[in-house]
């Protein structure tokens, strides 16, 4: 990884936009900062376009779209995506309905799995929110020691799930979606952007284990510093890392590319 100081100001002239995490990416303790909400309203005025890509609900999705300036808020870690169109928001899916019901009756069948093999590990407080993943609790309101957190992943894959590990979450689902492909799937379908024609065009920004297929497929990819604490779930590090951490570097990163493009 190198310094976000070495990225190069005729690639960040280049960008059409820029693509980020929520969870301590652009948030402190689970909170968006001013910095970081002022660091997107800068980015959206300078002509990039603003995708964001998060483990959490599709529920906060909506009101992602609704309330700030993003182009599109893809959720549940590319399960979904919603984006407003005038003042009317709108959703789109990964799966159809059928392979959507079909998965939730899957995941309930889970559930009582970890409550009898794992009663101490709670479900994410954000789960009413969901349509579509499931995720339980490992750092958020509770720190699951690691020896539970990987029983936890053997029982999801028990089932035959895949598992994917936020910084907060641990996400239960059965498609193949990811934040790369979800993203690259949303951008077309609602904006007529084909990413994978010119991805070098795209800048993702990220900190965590479920950031990893999105730092592997953005050229430009850049880690929040606190990165460094999640570097033993990517295979793929990113490309830069900012020298603040979590909403901190976002805004370092706006900072960055604003004073390239002039």
């Amino acid at each position: 990884m190198r310094p976000l100081a070495e990225l190069d100001a005729a690639a960040c002239r280049n960008l059409a936009g820029v693509v980020f995490d929520i969870d301590d990416t652009i948030t402190d303790d689970g909170r968006l900062t001013e910095a970081s909400f002022t660091a997107l309203w800068r980015l959206h005025r300078a002509g990039l376009r603003l995708i964001a890509v998060t483990g959490r609900p599709l529920g906060w999705c909506d009101v992602l779209a609704q309330l700030a300036p993003v182009d599109l808020a893809v959720g549940e870690n590319g399960a979904g995506w919603v984006w407003r169109h005038g003042r009317t928001l709108h959703e789109g899916y990964w799966d159809s309905l059928d392979e959507r019901l079909r998965g939730k009756g899957r995941l309930e069948t889970l559930v009582k799995i970890v409550e009898r093999e794992l009663p101490n590990v709670p479900l994410a407080g954000d789960q009413r929110h969901r349509r579509v993943d499931l995720a339980f609790d490992v750092n958020e309101t509770v720190h699951l020691p690691p020896a539970i957190v990987q029983r936890l992943q053997d029982l999801i894959r028990g089932v035959d799930a895949h598992v994917l590990i936020s910084s907060v979450h641990a996400h239960a689902f059965f498609s193949q979606y990811d934040k790369a492909v979800g993203v690259v799937r949303a951008a077309r379908e609602v904006l007529g952007v084909d990413i994978p024609e010119a991805p070098e065009r795209w800048l993702f920004i990220g900190d965590s284990g479920n950031d990893a297929a999105a730092f592997a497929y953005f050229p430009i990819s850049v880690g929040v510093a606190n990165v460094h604490e999640h570097l033993d779930r990517l295979p793929r590090t990113p490309a830069f890392i900012t020298a603040h951490a979590r909403a901190g570097g976002f805004a370092e990163l706006a900072d960055h590319i604003l004073a390239a493009r002039g």
